[in-house]
């Protein structure tokens, strides 16, 4: 028998919309939905009569509004941007004072602040929540990373406890074997209360430019060990279906190894031979690595990632390309075993950098934005339901939890261990694919980044010296404390040196 009222209400229903509220429903919520299309809403109750909280259909915004128990809260999931605000501007006056309006999409951070902003002024409640796992996250589990007022959190944290994906208190690793009306029972939930205004969804652009990294740095591993050493894809399989028996146990190594042994229904070949190489992309990865320029973080790891995509979009003109610009030639004749150890190991020391940037973006943005991150907390979240989820999680999740201010990954003694004992072949990979051609740009950068930030010095002496050359910009000298600049009268470009 349905309540009187809902307990929470979903606008926007597409795939992620339709799965979480059945997700919803499946933990014993009711909850109202509504869709600008009305025969997608009624579709959609029509299909799912029996879920343990029920589904509320409404064909009218002011149907589902008046549908809801006080305070209101009401999930948006719609194209972010424009059409996000076009609802909320179509939601406020039909709300009350105190309602909560929360928006589950992949919004930029800053508008979800200025939302906020705008909002509390009159008088309603803001969650900008990022969710994070895909469709099958949504449907059984995702991570959340919900920010705004913590009052507004309190107010939805039962629901986002229940639904988001758990993890065993122990180990860390994901609980699975959820089913249609039938939720995991018990764990630990993969959401908390990341911080004021826009820090749920910034949060969620970091974890989205991390993955831009991992899944680039997964394929250059596939790239240098079939390029090199031969494998076959369904070699490959097994390769990493290995590997995620260790140290890169994730989810998208998980699906690496099912895409590779995946046959092409329409011509038995491997179906990643028929794929064409052209990525595509929806932003948040370009929003961290535009955001890290901003703010002068080094993250070059995720940037090369977003490059990445960019270069395999100029499909036409790599192919004109590789008939007019010579390569090397020579043939590798190494041993395989060897090189599969070193990929691996490759790709476990880039996969730390990667992660050291994306956590050294968020330290930087709770001073920009006036947040106080977790990100320990973080870590945990990210250890279930998300794209990123890995064991590796649960390493992070211990470091932050050695030290919460750890100034960067690379520091804290597991991960420094850990990268002094793979960085031999880590170097002898990237020398390799260089050698052979083969393009590797997330792990030049990932060393690149890692040798410089291990450097006490670096050329930026010869650089600041130029720009103050030719721009007058000043310099600092090693000789005086920092803080202090100086100017050098030059001479024009040619003439004799300065006297001293």
């Amino acid at each position: 028998m349905s309540k009187p009222l809902s307990d929470i209400g979903l606008v926007g229903l597409a795939v992620m919309g339709q799965n979480l509220a059945l997700n919803i429903a499946d933990h014993g919520f009711q909850i109202s939905v509504y869709n600008r299309t009305a025969e997608t809403m009624e579709k959609f109750v029509a299909e799912n009569p029996n879920t343990p909280g029920g589904l509320v259909g409404a064909k009218t915004l002011e149907e589902f509004v008046a549908s809801l128990s006080r305070p209101r809260k009401v999930i948006i999931l719609v194209k972010a941007g424009g059409p996000t605000d076009a609802v909320i501007q179509a939601l406020l006056p039909l709300l009350e004072q105190g309602d909560i309006v929360i928006d589950g999409g992949n919004a930029l951070w800053t508008d979800t602040i200025r939302r906020e902003k705008d909002l509390a002024a009159k008088g309603f409640r803001f969650v900008g929540s990022g969710v994070s796992g895909g469709e099958e996250g949504a449907r059984f589990g995702p991570s959340l990373m919900p920010g705004g007022d913590p009052s507004s959190y309190d107010e939805i944290k039962a629901v986002w406890t229940a639904i988001a994906a758990k993890v065993d208190a122990k180990t860390g690793k994901p609980l699975t074997g959820a089913t249609p009306g039938k939720p995991v029972e018990g764990g630990v939930p993969c959401t908390t209360y990341i911080g004021p205004n826009g820090a749920g969804h910034y949060v969620k652009m970091v974890h989205n430019g991390i993955e831009y990294g991992d899944m680039q740095m997964i394929c250059e591993s596939y790239a240098i060990l079939r390029g090199l050493g031969g494998f076959t894809p369904a070699e490959l399989s097994e390769i990493f279906g290995t590997w995620n028996k260790g140290a890169l146990d994730s989810f998208l190594i998980e699906i690496t190894t099912d895409i590779l042994a995946q046959k092409d229904p329409m011509t038995g070949a491997p179906f990643v031979d028929i794929v064409l190489d052209t990525a595509g992309q929806k932003g948040t990865g370009k929003w961290t690595s535009v955001n890290a320029l901003d703010m002068g973080v080094p993250a070059p790891t995720i940037a090369e990632a977003v490059f990445a995509r960019c270069l395999s979009a100029v499909k036409e003109e790599r192919v004109a390309a590789s008939t007019q610009l010579p390569g090397p030639a020579a043939a590798w004749t190494g041993d395989r075993a060897q090189l599969v150890q070193a990929v691996h190991d490759a790709l476990y020391c880039s996969k730390i950098c990667s992660y050291a940037q994306g956590f050294q973006l968020m330290s930087t943005a709770q001073g920009e934005y006036n947040w106080t991150l977790s990100f320990g907390e973080i870590a945990k979240i990210w250890r279930g339901g998300c794209i990123i989820r890995a064991g590796f999680l649960q390493k992070i999740t211990e470091a932050y939890e050695r030290d919460p201010k750890l100034a960067n990954l690379l520091l804290d003694p597991f991960f420094k261990s850990e990268v002094d004992r793979c960085q031999a072949n880590w170097r002898s990979v990237i020398a390799l694919a260089a050698t052979h051609g083969i393009s590797v740009p997330t792990f030049y950068s990932a060393l690149s980044y890692y040798d410089g930030y291990r450097s006490a010095s670096l050329p930026a002496n010869l650089l600041q010296a130029q720009r103050d050359y030719f721009g007058a910009h000043t310099y600092e000298r090693t000789d005086h404390p920092r803080g202090k600049f100086f100017h050098l009268d030059w001479p024009e470009p040619g003439r004799p040196q300065l006297a001293i």
